[in-house]
């Protein structure tokens, strides 16, 4: 059983909560999908240790210094981790945005979407009136998830110099 104050949201069928260290070998086959480094960038985690790093340096410090981050999902009916989903703060944007990353045999069942969801009304609840997501132009499954979380495009950007263009989509938030 997860510590209740580590849990920050629940859904008819996913817990998200505060990702650990202990999390690590989740994250480390998650950053080593292939569908996660095409789309999301290769994060160079290549051993637990690097991953348990990687989580430090990433969602657990995030979480301490904006009050929010990337979650761990994990499935209520038997705990699995399936996926990470929750609101980033880049220096590179001007608004708070809307990550997620789920495990191949996690994809195409609704998950994602469930988990936006709720992220997108904790977004609102916290106060944020424009929430941001950036997505790679050719990926389809994840803008038509941006779309169905009621995201729509706004630009195409460089976010940093030597980085691919990226889709930038924008929607405001009621309280």
């Amino acid at each position: 059983m997860i510590p209740a104050m580590t849990e920050i949201l629940t859904t008819d069928r996913l817990r998200l909560r505060l990702v650990t260290e202990d999390d690590a070998p989740f994250y480390l086959a998650l950053a080593n999908d292939p569908a996660f480094i095409e789309h999301i960038g290769d994060r160079k985690l290549r051993s637990v240790d690097a991953a348990r790093s990687g989580l430090r340096e990433g969602p657990i410090a995030m979480q301490e210094k904006h009050g929010h981050s990337l979650y761990l999902v994990e499935r209520l009916a038997d705990g699995a981790p399936i996926g990470l989903s929750g609101l980033v703060k880049r220096d590179t944007l001007e608004h708070v945005d809307i990550g997620y990353a789920f495990l191949p045999d996690y994809r195409g069942c609704g998950y994602a979407f469930e988990a936006g969801q709720a992220v997108v009304r904790l977004a609102a609840r916290m106060g944020i009136r424009r929430l941001a997501a950036i997505v790679s132009p050719g990926n389809a499954a994840s803008i038509a998830l941006l779309r169905r979380l009621g995201l729509r495009l706004e630009r195409r950007a460089c976010l940093a110099p030597g980085q691919p263009e990226v889709d930038v989509y924008l929607a405001d938030l009621e309280g």
